[in-house]
């Protein structure tokens, strides 16, 4: 049955589930690109967001849904990170899973506060050597991307900070001088880009962005191993036919060709990706791999 749905494939809507919350890095980058591919498709994609326990109740149902192409999931870096945080997922996120598209890549930027006296990563790693354990650094929360971007930094400058996780991230708490620093998504930077209260120290990439070429990279700040690029993806439930994998990766890819949207991904700070779905999975493994390596590293535990 399900090879002969495929041949017809799409017939109805499509619903993407996005586990994590309106606005999140993630899902605001997911709808730029896939209104276009539903225009591309003949048929409306529909987001679903469906968040919870970091992401685990929307992949835990995407991995229980009929393989016919109809319920797909927004893959991100974020799926290791779960993995590493959770004993159980009620998944496995490389099996239950086909990794269909990668949409692209984007870094964190680094801001800090204004009243801080920061304008450059040195001064910031030097304030955190003269005071080990004072510093405080912001995030979305315990795995989240701003998380493990600080992550790396603190394990690549060798420094003492604290970190203090927020629900909605830590911009506010940042620009009134609470919090010293934050690696903020750059999907949703926008309103931290042109701020009196707050300075931008680099981005978590190896070279300059086009959107911000005034603003060193981490790399050329002197820690190429603080590189850090969240990513974004589309899956579909494993045992989904091929030929829909296919269709729905080369759609996608169409829709990234599009110069109108590139542009809209650029002013998120995205680089959109050319893989096949074969090195998309290849990608995917190696990060999977990558990102628990870092969550041992950094001694992240288990929270259940």
């Amino acid at each position: 049955p399900l090879a002969a749905l495929a041949q017809q494939w799409p017939v109805r809507a499509i619903k993407v589930v996005s586990p994590f919350p309106a606005g999140s890095a993630s899902d605001t980058v997911s709808r730029v690109v896939l209104d276009q591919a539903s225009r591309l498709l003949g048929q409306p994609v529909v987001i679903e967001v469906r968040p919870g326990a970091g992401g685990i109740v929307g992949f835990a149902a995407v991995a229980k849904s009929e393989p016919d192409g109809y319920t797909l999931v927004t893959s991100s870096s974020s799926m290791a990170t779960e993995a590493a945080l959770h004993r159980r997922l009620g998944y496995d996120p490389l099996s239950d899973f086909i990794p269909v598209v990668l949409i692209g890549t984007s870094p964190n930027l680094l801001i800090a506060s204004r009243d801080s006296g920061f304008k450059t990563v040195a001064d910031l790693v030097a304030a955190a050597k003269a005071k080990p354990g004072a510093l405080t650094f912001a995030s979305a929360g315990i795995g989240s991307s701003s998380h493990m971007a600080a992550e790396r930094l603190r394990l690549a400058a060798k420094i003492d900070v604290r970190h203090i996780p927020f629900r909605e991230g830590g911009l506010t708490e940042v620009m009134a001088g609470r919090i010293d620093f934050y690696f903020i998504p750059m999907a949703a930077a926008a309103s931290a880009l042109h701020n009196d209260k707050l300075s931008l120290l680099a981005v978590s990439s190896p070279n300059r962005m086009s959107l911000l070429p005034d603003v060193p990279s981490i790399a050329e700040a002197g820690y190429p191993n603080a590189v850090f690029r969240f990513w974004n993806g589309l899956s579909a439930p494993a045992k989904t036919p091929r030929s829909i994998v296919d269709k729905l990766h080369d759609v996608t890819q169409e829709a990234l060709n599009d110069p109108a949207l590139r542009e809209k991904l650029a002013k998120l700070g995205v680089e959109p990706k050319q893989m096949s779905i074969d090195q998309f999975g290849e990608f995917f493994r190696e990060d999977f791999a990558e990102m628990l390596q870092l969550a041992k590293e950094a001694h992240i535990e288990p929270t259940d």
